[in-house]
């Protein structure tokens, strides 16, 4: 026995020498597989010398267990784990309940990573009786037995990747287990530290199970207690703050999701907390990073924009701070009976930003024990934010947003009760670890949210006796940008600074600024201004992202445009500090904006004002890097001349970005860009070429754009000769290399896309020899293996064969066809879908030329590859959705473009029938409504081709048939509009075919008529107008084809549905300009013009077949026209 004792104590005596090493040795030692090999047999050996009934030596095994396993992060193997876990288990139910603690620290790091392979023992484990349900009970008097009971549960939680998860019902058990250690409080007689330990295991265990992908909160009552403890201990042991929360938090309706009339969140929701401050008289100096007088009144004044009146003004000087009242960091108001009288009030500067160890009340000893008891309480904090973290992860964004208001601050009203929120703790926690958590997730809340935050509105004062849930969501949305850049002038840590910006990215991203005042993007851009100079690289690129953010915003905006424009040293600073200087004031833009109704599009290009970000990002991607600052990131060496990949990588970011949305401004600059992208595409970083590739690509989308016939930019377009300059640039220089650049497919990619970009007019301008390799790059590359590149190619030479300088161009136009085949055979779904796309330009183009060469262009084109693109395009239309929809497209446009000697040879008939049969057997399909649509326009189109034998052909009665049941029951209205406009193309009587096929159709568009307003899809009311119209228009149509034997079965429909056809023709009658959906523009002069011919040909047929004395439906029809001439003339008088 005595032996046995020598030999553990000096296995234990041995490892307590080992705790010594360095730990990189001990990380090298403990990564060879042999190591962990004899740890394990070390492990085993120990258990089977030491008898259960020797307690003694079986509670320094299980130390020996719990510190070796740790120490050396050893994952036990699956074999030596069923030993040591039967072995720990015994232990639990024979040793006495002093040994528990220990064994259960062991069990806990044997399981650690291991749970797949503990299946059998979770019966003993976590059973109805199991020995970690009975320890973990809130019953259980012994708090660090209870702790290490959580913790054991909490290692059994994790997941393993590829691994069987626990089943639900422990999963459910333990979830209930740890939820319930959330909701205890704490009792006097448990110390601090280890209570803050049972908070951080009992966290830990919910965020295993919820990044399992296993547990889904969907019960509202399971998600709204868990919600309730995670704010609990988000504010666990924060200096000044007794947090009063709720045993549940229930969500709120949202009329955004699920169409109900705006509700304002129940008050009732909201937290509230007790503030109490230690009142002392600031001893040290004002602190560097402290806002200046003239940014707290910009921040003060602007946000809430006088809505909230009589409040105190922030006090953010030290020295005013002694002398007047002062408010919290995220909230204007204060009770008085919150500051105490005869002291002096504390600055209002966030409260960790005031630690200072000379103020401290305790000794030394005592000091030590109260750091080491705060860094605890910051772990529970931080734990729970890691917490919530994965619940917003596992939860819908719809389901989330339901508890806004209880974690996202809002602007109270005066004497309401301050509230909580994720803010509270960015800006008063001391730990810059848990702000920067709070931060992460108030970031994920974020993220997505712009469907929710879409309603909100206060463009105009609101004077009602209730608050609209719009002006509710808008003053949390004010609210939020006032605390974040509270939070960002007053943040000292880098790390806990970048994630405030990057917070204010997904803020500014997701926030509907059309929608509310004017002014917010105005003081985040002169907040972030000086930190594009930080000394910290993640800083620098973060600030950039968010000015990426503010140009992207709802793009383009008026404020933006102007604050682009603002003097170049507005706001910028070289000092390389975290504090920013005082910059013009936010409201100098409301003074620029254009009066009202002044031409928006004059104002937009009128100034001259260089844009100073597009000058500093250009000069930080291509200039070398200043000295005026050193990034704190040692991973960027001084030898680098320019800036850091990733600032520069923003930069140009943040240049495609403002090209994309304010060209007007950029266009000054579009040689400089364009040298730009030149010389990103002549380096050798794969990133920066691409970025400089998609910047080229933005650069011609906008010239494209600008020269649109229908652009609102009337002045200063970039002239022809520029745009050619400009590409004539590119041609000579990078961008056929990177074209040619297999090793960087991406690249040939995004170069493929920058091609595309290029001005029809300004193609045409080139010289031969560029275009000649402008389309000989794109054929080549369409025969790549790689499928990005190819998708790209495909796509391009569907832009190319639009050019009216290549369109005309038969040898072109064939090249063209049969590389688009070639690709529409890929295997890649991406690849065929853009050839799809190309093939529908391609059809397009066969009909412009059709229409205005004519026959001699049809004649030329190859026969054999057009009954080749036929085949194609039947099969095609087999595939999936995005390749069916333009399929079809083309096969419309190639049964349109036939012609008489085509239609007639014997290789092209079978053909006919599969393409028509294709384009029926869709409309008739369950695909999408895109597919649905297209393919009734596609049949539209192949009744306009005369050559071919509608009315005679058998497939005449299905096509009609298909075209009539969608009109009457598609539920989505452009496929019915399709539908009817397809109805209304034929010009002859005989091609809709028998009178029994002719009443049908008519039959059809009556009921479609009627049941044009029907619909439980809400989105397609808007539909319901442009339905009516093109049913009025074929239904007027049919009337001036009708023969004799058509007329009684009009005359029945009028007898029973004659009032509602009136009344919905009378409405169609009185439109003003329509476009129809062929794009034909028809007026109410026009629309009386074809019912009088209408009523002409009734009238005619009826008198020759009837006499005078039945002209029924002509008499109607006069009825409904003198009506609306009635009506207009009185209109008009």
């Amino acid at each position: 026995m005595d032996i046995i004792k020598v030999v553990v104590r000096t296995f234990f005596d041995n490892f307590l020498s080992l705790q010594h090493l360095d730990s990189q040795l001990l990380r090298n030692i403990a990564s060879a597989s042999l190591f962990i090999q004899d740890v394990c047999a070390l492990l085993v050996q120990a258990c089977q010398l030491v008898h259960l009934n020797q307690e003694h030596l079986v509670n320094k095994v299980c130390q020996l267990i719990h510190h070796l396993l740790n120490r050396f992060q050893v994952v036990v193997d699956e074999q030596n784990l069923d030993f040591l876990l039967s072995y720990s288990i015994s232990a639990l139910k024979q040793c006495s309940s002093w040994t528990h603690t220990e064994i259960l620290q062991a069990l806990a790091a044997l399981v650690y990573n291991n749970g797949p392979n503990c299946q059998k023992y979770l019966p003993d484990l976590l059973g109805k009786s199991g020995l970690l349900v009975q320890f973990s009970d809130l019953a259980q008097p012994d708090v660090e037995l209870r702790r290490a009971a959580v913790h054991s549960m909490a290692n059994l939680c994790l997941s393993v990747p590829g691994q069987p998860y626990l089943d639900e019902s422990y999963r459910s058990l333990c979830f209930q287990t740890f939820l319930s250690v959330l909701q205890s409080s704490k009792t006097s007689d448990v110390d601090d530290i280890t209570f803050c330990m049972l908070l951080q295991n009992a966290l830990k265990g919910i965020q295993s199970l919820l990044n399992g992908g296993k547990m889904k909160l969907m019960q509202t009552d399971q998600l709204g207690f868990l919600l309730a403890v995670l704010k609990k201990c988000m504010f666990y042991g924060l200096p000044g703050l007794n947090v009063e929360m709720p045993a549940v938090l229930y969500s709120a309706p949202l009329p955004q999701y699920d169409g109900r009339s705006p509700v304002k969140p129940e008050q009732s929701e909201l937290s509230t907390v007790n503030i109490s401050y230690k009142s002392k008289r600031s001893k040290g100096k004002q602190k560097k990073g402290q806002l200046g007088e003239e940014v707290k009144e910009e921040l003060e004044s602007d946000i809430g924009d006088g809505a909230i009146h009589g409040m105190d003004i922030f006090q953010l000087h030290s020295g005013n701070a002694q002398n007047s009242p002062c408010l919290n960091p995220w909230n204007r108001t204060l009770d008085a009976a919150y500051v105490p009288a005869g002291k002096d009030h504390l600055s209002c500067y966030p409260s960790w930003k005031r630690i200072s160890s000379s103020e401290s009340e305790y000794s030394d000893a005592e000091g030590g024990i109260q750091s080491k008891m705060r860094s605890y309480q910051a772990k529970v904090r931080q734990g729970a934010l890691a917490c919530f973290l994965s619940t917003i992860k596992s939860i819908e964004k719809k389901v989330l947003y339901g508890y806004w208001s209880a974690f996202v601050p809002d602007t109270p009203g005066i004497g309401s009760p301050q509230s909580v929120s994720l803010m509270t703790i960015a800006l008063k926690d001391p730990s810059p670890k848990t702000r920067a958590c709070a931060l992460q997730v108030l970031s994920a809340t974020l993220e997505g949210s712009k469907q929710f935050l879409s309603v909100a509105e206060d463009t105009h004062d609101h004077k009602r006796a209730f608050t609209p849930f719009s002006v509710t969501i808008a003053s949390s949305i004010r609210e939020l940008h006032r605390c974040l850049l509270l939070a960002l002038v007053a943040e000292s840590s880098s790390q806990t600074l970048t994630q405030i910006i990057k917070c204010l990215a997904n803020l500014v991203s997701n926030a509907p600024y059309s929608r509310l005042k004017p002014g917010l993007l105005t003081r985040v851009w002169n907040q972030i201004k000086p930190y594009i100079r930080h000394k910290d690289v993640n800083v620098r690129v973060s600030s950039l992202t968010l000015f990426g953010a503010v140009v992207s915003a709802q793009a383009p905006s008026p404020e933006v445009q102007l604050l682009l424009q603002q003097p170049s040293s507005s706001g910028l600073s070289n000092s390389g500090t975290a504090t920013p200087r005082h910059v013009s004031s936010s409201e100098w833009w409301r003074r620029a904006l254009p009066s009202e109704g002044e031409p928006t599009d004059t104002w937009e290009s009128s100034s001259s004002e260089p844009c100073w970000l597009i000058r500093l990002c250009i000069s930080t991607v291509v200039l070398p890097r200043e000295d005026s600052y050193s990034d704190s990131d040692t991973s960027f060496t001084a030898s680098n001349v320019y800036e850091p990949s990733p600032v520069r990588l923003e930069s140009l970011q943040v240049l495609a970005l403002l090209v994309k949305g304010y060209f007007s401004v950029a266009q000054s600059y579009l040689l400089e860009l364009g040298e730009v992208a030149c010389k990103c595409m002549e380096e050798t970083d794969p990133s920066i070429q691409l970025h400089g590739a998609k910047l080229l690509e933005e650069l011609g989308t906008g010239i494209v754009q600008q020269h649109k016939p229908d652009s609102t930019i009337l002045v200063n377009i970039v002239s022809l000769l520029q745009v050619v300059t400009f590409w004539t640039m590119m041609l000579n220089g990078p961008l056929p290399g990177a074209l040619q650049n297999a090793q960087h497919p991406t690249l040939q990619t995004s170069a493929c896309d920058a091609l595309s970009s290029i001005l029809p007019e300004a193609f045409g301008s080139l010289r031969d020899d560029q275009q000649i390799l402008c389309i000989t790059l794109l054929l080549g590359l369409n025969h790549s293996e790689n499928p990005l590149v190819k998708a790209a190619a495909a796509r391009a030479l569907g832009v190319y064969v639009l050019f009216s300088c290549l369109r005309q161009d038969v040898m072109f136009v064939a090249d063209t066809a049969n590389a688009i085949l070639n690709s529409l055979q890929d295997k890649s779904p991406n690849v065929r879908a853009k050839a799809a796309w190309s093939l529908g330009n391609l059809t397009d183009t066969l009909i412009v030329n059709m229409e205005m060469i004519g026959q001699s262009f049809q004649e030329e084109f190859s026969d054999l590859l057009l009954l080749k693109m036929l085949r194609s395009a039947i099969e095609a239309s087999k595939d999936k959705d995005k390749v069916k929809s333009n399929a079809v497209r083309a096969l419309g446009n190639l049964l349109h473009f036939l012609q008489p000697y085509h239609i007639v040879k014997p290789r092209f008939i079978e053909t006919i029938k599969e393409s028509i049969q294709a384009l029926i057997s869709t409309v008739q399909s369950e695909a999408t409504m895109k597919v649905r649509w297209n393919a009734c326009y596609a049949l539209g189109n192949v009744f306009k081709n005369p050559a071919l034998p509608l009315g005679e052909a058998p497939w005449t009665a299905h096509a009609y048939n298909a075209l009539t049941s969608v009109v009457k029951s598609c539920k989505n209205f452009k496929v019915r509009i399709k539908s009817a406009m397809a109805l209304s193309i034929p010009t002859q009587r005989e091609c809709y075919g028998t009178t029994e096929q002719f009443s049908q159709i008519w039959s059809a568009l009556v009921i479609a008529l009627q049941k044009s307003e029907d619909t439980k899809d809400f989105l397609e009311f808007k539909y319901s107008a442009s339905l009516r119209t093109q049913i009025c228009q074929a239904l007027i149509h049919l009337l001036n084809l009708a023969n004799s034997t058509d007329l009684p079965f009009i005359r029945k429909t009028i007898a029973e549905n004659g009032d509602m056809i009136r009344s919905y023709v009378s409405q169609y009658m009185k439109l003003g300009v329509e476009e129809d959906e062929a794009g034909i523009h028809t007026n109410s002069h026009e629309r009386e013009r074809l019912l009088k011919r209408a009523i002409e040909h009734i009238c005619g047929i009826e008198e020759v077949s009837e006499g005078k004395a039945k002209v029924v439906v002509a008499a109607y029809l006069e009825d409904i026209l003198t009506n609306h001439i009635n009506s207009t003339e009185l209109t008009e008088a």
